[in-house]
Formats: C-alpha cells, structure tokens, sequence
C-alpha cells in the first residue's frame, strides 16, 4: 500500500470532488516555464512582474543619469538642492575615472554646475509661464 501524505490526500479529494475542473487556464501553457535554461530567469521575471528597470553597468547607469539630468532636476524646488545633486554626480563620475567601474570603458565628462543650474532656472521659467 503506498504512502499518501496529507497533501497528497488533500489534492486528491479535490480532484474527486471536481475542483479543478473548468479551470480558466485549462489545457493552456503555464506562463514562465519557458526559457528557464537562463540562470536568470527568475530574476528576470521578477524584474518584469515588479515593473523594475533591468540594471544597468555603473558606466551606463553614469551616462544615463547624465543624459536624464534636468528631468531628474525638474521637480526640485531649491537651487542648492540641485548644486548638490550635480555635485554627487560628478563625485561618482569621478570616482569613476579613478577607480574601475564595472560596464565598459566610457568615458563621462563632468557636467558643468552652473551651465546645469542655468538650465534648471530656464526650464523653471518656461514651465511656470
């Protein structure tokens, strides 16, 4: 007589019973079982179901943060506040240039503080008129 496990006697009285019949995903394939030869599949899937961006190497994270600069800045309310998020940016676009960064080898200029706080008010009057 083979052993039956409370879960398995569980499902089984379920199936007996008919509750799993007429299932909405009956006969259909069950979504993320493919491409599962990618170590990565779960982090993958998880990254889309959480609707997370796909990490980026810290050289192209820098570039895109360069890049996306006055969005970033455009709900910050005071001047200093953005003198200081500019100045954290070229600390770690430095940094990068002393240290190596994982991502390939791009070369990321420091972004001028003024010319971004010059902006920054432009953008502020244009939007506000």
């Amino acid at each position: 007589m083979p052993y039956e496990s409370w879960v398995d006697r569980q499902i089984r009285e379920a199936i007996d019973r008919g509750e799993f019949d007429n299932l909405s995903g009956q006969g259909k394939p069950i979504k993320g079982l493919n491409g599962r030869e990618d170590e990565n599949w779960w982090l993958k899937a998880y990254l889309e179901r959480e609707q997370l961006p796909l990490p980026l190497p810290t050289s192209l994270a820098l570039r895109k943060e360069v890049i996306a600069l006055q969005d970033t800045l455009a709900d910050v309310a005071e001047e200093e506040a953005v003198r200081e998020i500019v100045r954290d940016l070229n600390h770690r676009i430095a940094e990068s240039h002393i240290i190596r960064v994982d991502g390939p080898p791009i070369v990321i200029g420091l972004v001028d503080v003024d010319r971004a706080v010059a902006e920054w008010r432009w953008r502020r009057r244009r939007d506000a008129g």
